[in-house]
């Protein structure tokens, strides 16, 4: 007996009852979506002006180093000497006093920032988290004159008079560190910039670290401290692996802004064109170099060097990010 026969209703069809939704045309969707083509076309006008505002500077500071390249040529780059008189430039006293001023940065910098991270984010009482916090990324607001001056008024006296006698005294007579520490105390140097750019991206990688420390998923650290892990072993293996491109993204910003930091390097470093095997002599980097003689640069080729040093500041950032790119690449491919 059928269905019909029995007197029951059919069972709907259920592929007829709800039939297979066919693709939604653009003349079907609301009027204010129209803008989508105008706005993708905007978007995009608006990145190839960053595009082309990065190669124009580039072109700017290519034609402006013309001058010097053809004077000096490649001795620019492999001279120490630095003399406006006589038409000399060489540009390995500022890159070299650029980059070890970066560097004693990093190596002070990231491994306080880090443990400051730690501490808030896992350690820190929840009464003073924030206050702390915002106490450390309020460094970052200072303005860089600001350190400048702290660090000739009081930071450079305190290392004449105590700190650096110190270090004379106990590490100078070393074989091959004690190279590092010669000379007579003056306090102004490369290690006195070095300690100021240290303090001044401390609170940028601090930030960074502490807000990707902050999303690791809270399962992986209560499955770590479950099975006995102390706090110590929790941030080794679990919390620094997991954050670890963010991590890196953090200190690259920060090696950013103590390669290009100006003012107070100008105040601290002491700007002698020369190169010193000890840190506690007077130096100078590209951009305290720029800072004090591209007001007084008279004559083609000397505005020219200024420039030229300009470009190689340039180009260092840029290989520097595409260091910290190829880096977070394989950081991430290693981490799937």
């Amino acid at each position: 007996m059928s269905v019909e026969e029995a007197g029951l209703a059919p069972e709907p069809d259920i592929v007829s009852a709800h039939p297979v939704a066919r693709p939604l045309h653009l003349s079907a969707l609301p009027a204010g979506l129209g803008w989508d083509g105008p706005f993708r076309r905007l978007t995009g006008i608006a990145a190839l002006m960053v595009v082309a505002a990065l190669a124009a500077m580039l072109v700017v500071l290519v034609i402006g180093s013309l001058p010097v390249a053809d004077q000096m040529g490649v001795g620019f780059l492999v001279t120490q000497a630095w003399n406006p008189v006589t038409d000399v430039y060489g540009a390995v006293a500022p890159v070299a006093g650029t980059l070890i001023t970066a560097a004693i940065a990093m190596i002070l910098a990231v491994p306080a920032a880090l443990g400051i991270a730690i501490f808030l984010n896992e350690l820190c009482p929840h009464r003073l988290r924030a206050p702390l916090a915002v106490a450390v990324e309020l460094l970052a607001a200072i303005p860089s004159i600001i350190y400048g001056m702290w660090g000739l008024f009081v930071l450079a006296p305190v290392l004449a008079s105590t700190v650096y006698p110190a270090l004379i005294d106990t590490l100078g007579p070393l074989p091959v560190v004690g190279a590092l520490f010669q000379g007579p105390p003056f306090g102004i140097g490369v290690l006195t910039a070095g300690l100021i750019l240290g303090v001044m991206v401390l609170p940028f990688i601090t930030s960074v670290a502490r807000q990707v420390l902050a999303e690791v998923p809270p399962v992986l650290r209560e499955a770590a401290y479950g099975v006995g892990a102390t706090t110590w072993e929790v941030s080794r293996r679990v919390l620094i692996p997991h954050a670890r491109r963010g991590l890196i993204g953090g200190v690259m910003l920060g090696l950013g802004r103590a390669l290009g930091e100006t003012m107070a390097v100008t105040f601290v470093i002491g700007n002698a064109h020369r190169i010193h095997a000890s840190l506690l002599q007077p130096g100078t980097t590209i951009s305290a170099t720029l800072a004090n003689e591209f007001t007084e640069a008279s004559g083609d080729v000397y505005v020219s060097a200024l420039t030229a040093l300009g470009l190689i500041l340039f180009v260092v950032t840029f290989v520097v990010l595409l260091g910290a790119r190829a880096l977070l690449n394989r950081t991430g491919r290693a981490g799937r």
